[in-house]
């Protein structure tokens, strides 16, 4: 099935999509530049502390790539002309919805089934 966005629409999303992508890659470039972990006379509190965020920041790292790659599928989908189908169904996915989520891959009511 093809998509029914207008092609000023796909270029919207695309655009926004790219601007997603660069604004957590950004991110992603400043928290592994402060990354270094200081190891000389940490108080064991302070150690235990540093541990935590490099676990947190690990977890929020391992996020953004998720979010990064749903973003790059969506870009892939614009390009071969099937960005806004279901991958479920088949149906066109609602804009409010795209808007809302531009890396949305199935329809509302189709998320709730896969989430019971």
């Amino acid at each position: 099935m093809t998509n029914k966005l207008s092609k000023d629409k796909l270029n919207y999303f695309k655009e926004k999509l790219q601007q997603m992508k660069e604004e957590l890659e950004d991110k992603r470039n400043i928290n592994s530049n402060s990354d270094e972990l200081a190891d000389y006379d940490n108080h064991p509190a302070d150690m235990g502390t540093e541990q935590f965020e490099q676990q947190r920041d690990a977890g929020l790292n391992l996020m953004r790539e998720n979010q990064l790659k749903e973003i790059e599928d969506a870009l892939q989908k614009i390009e071969d002309g099937t960005y806004g189908i279901s991958e479920k169904s088949g149906e066109p996915i609602p804009e409010e919805r795209l808007e809302v989520l531009p890396t949305a891959r199935l329809l509302v009511s189709e998320e709730e089934e896969n989430n019971e």
